[in-house]
């Protein structure tokens, strides 16, 4: 019997990466076998984002690629999975590349669907709050990775007003402690020395008596031989306890993405973002406090319906203020079947939008650069990730602070720690003769 070949494409979040290893375990399960050659694949995965207009584009137009591929094989079969299939559902059909849509709750019918495109397209975006995929083991699609994903929640209750995923992803709900512990025991076994614990909000964990500042220290006593990060939280969640928990815990990595969006109050509540600039501002101190060298990245976007220029001087104040290592910039694009799509009108002309994004990416750009000059001199703990894009001659890795460090190769190899100076620092990197 053929073994099938499974060609996987990701866009988007770490959870869609997490959500593809995942699908990928199912696929093998029932005899497939990965490849990285999408001419030789029998099913084509490509799993979507819908964060953002844009990426939705980027899938439309690979899509017609797929069409021109299926006309040269004749038994290919493609697959569109996650939030945009979730969003957009049988009109991917319209595409003539399509035989099956699944939504981010349907994953372990996969198989079964790509058996039904022999007779018709098939779609499901069925929710089901129960799917956690408990007891499915990931297969790590990046062999040459040192760094795991581990999601522990999946869905989202917040409904801020601009966003989809709440939509697309469905209801909160948690995995098992039990299922995490064993697929991060897994990973340390298999030579991994990162995780990173995944959710849309990863501070509102809770599994029966586990809360996420106990689930990240027992995580971390847990597999003491790896760092552990973990992503996204949600400002109005962020605890002191969870704080505690990381400063307790040396391997739990001294990082916090922590996304503000913006730094108007008025703003914010027409963003349902459920806390003030004052509330962030305070976590911002109490983790300055608890975790003194945390570094600190956010997301921030500009333009949001009704922003007016006071607003977004607001926001520019806030990230002076508080002097993010790095951030993610956006201006906002409209996303259909959100409330601010139906309530709100997106207001602020686009070049209006175009401008303000330029002057946030200057400003953060500066910001960085004067974050990164203060570690000169300071010795840093690195992840060795491999090597630099610049240089063959030099490797390159993270802090725990997560800010990207490059150092002469010596005699180290991918996965080592080294301790490294900083001599140098960029916007984006530091520079840094290892000192052990």
């Amino acid at each position: 019997m053929k073994i099938g070949k499974i060609y996987f494409e990701t866009y988007g979040c770490q959870m869609n990466v997490a959500d593809s290893e995942m699908v990928a375990a199912i696929m093998k399960a029932d005899g497939y076998e990965t490849t990285d050659d999408v001419q030789s694949a029998d099913v084509v995965i490509i799993n979507t984002c819908s964060v953002r207009d844009n990426a939705e584009r980027k899938i439309w137009n690979r899509l017609d690629f797929m069409k021109g591929l299926k006309h040269r094989n004749k038994g290919l079969k493609v697959g569109v999975i996650g939030c945009m299939a979730q969003r957009v559902g049988d009109k991917l059909f319209d595409s003539g590349a399509v035989d099956f849509v699944a939504g981010p709750d349907a994953y372990r019918h996969i198989p079964e669907l790509v058996r039904e495109t022999d007779i018709k397209p098939v779609v499901d975006t069925e929710f089901d709050i129960a799917e956690t995929y408990a007891g499915i083991e990931p297969l790590r699609l990046d062999s040459e990775s040192i760094s795991g994903f581990v999601s522990i929640t999946r869905g989202c209750n917040n409904f801020c007003s601009y966003c989809i995923v709440p939509y697309t992803r469905g209801r909160e709900r948690s995995r098992s402690a039990d299922d995490i512990l064993r697929e991060s025991e897994n990973l340390m076994k298999q030579g991994y020395k990162e995780i990173t614990l995944l959710g849309q909000n990863v501070n509102s964990y809770r599994f029966g008596d586990m809360d996420f500042p106990k689930l990240l220290e027992t995580v971390a006593r847990h597999v003491p031989e790896m760092r552990v990060r973990f992503t996204t939280s949600h400002p109005k969640d962020i605890s002191d306890e969870l704080l505690e928990a990381i400063a307790r815990n040396s391997n739990i990595c001294n990082h916090i993405h922590l996304p503000v969006q913006s730094g108007s109050n008025v703003v914010l509540e027409r963003m349902n973002r459920k806390y003030t600039r004052e509330w962030y501002l305070d976590r911002i101190s109490a983790i300055r406090r608890i975790i003194p060298d945390c570094g600190l990245s956010t997301d921030i976007f500009c333009g949001f319906c009704g922003e007016t220029e006071s607003d977004y001087m607001q926001t520019v104040d806030l990230m002076e203020t508080v002097g993010f290592d790095s951030a993610f910039l956006f201006k906002y694009s409209n996303r259909p079947g959100t409330f601010a799509s139906k309530n709100l009108v997106d207001d602020v002309p686009e070049e209006e939008k175009v401008a303000r994004l330029a002057r946030l990416i200057e400003i953060q750009n500066r910001i960085s650069l004067q974050r990164n000059k203060s570690d000169i001199g300071k010795e840093f703990e690195v992840l060795v990730e491999g090597e630099s894009k610049r240089s063959s001659e030099m490797f390159c890795g993270r802090t725990q602070q997560n800010k990207m460090v490059v150092f002469d190769k010596k005699a180290y190899k991918k996965g080592d720690y080294v301790k490294v100076k900083i001599t140098e620092a960029s916007s984006a990197t530091l520079k840094g003769i290892v000192i052990q």
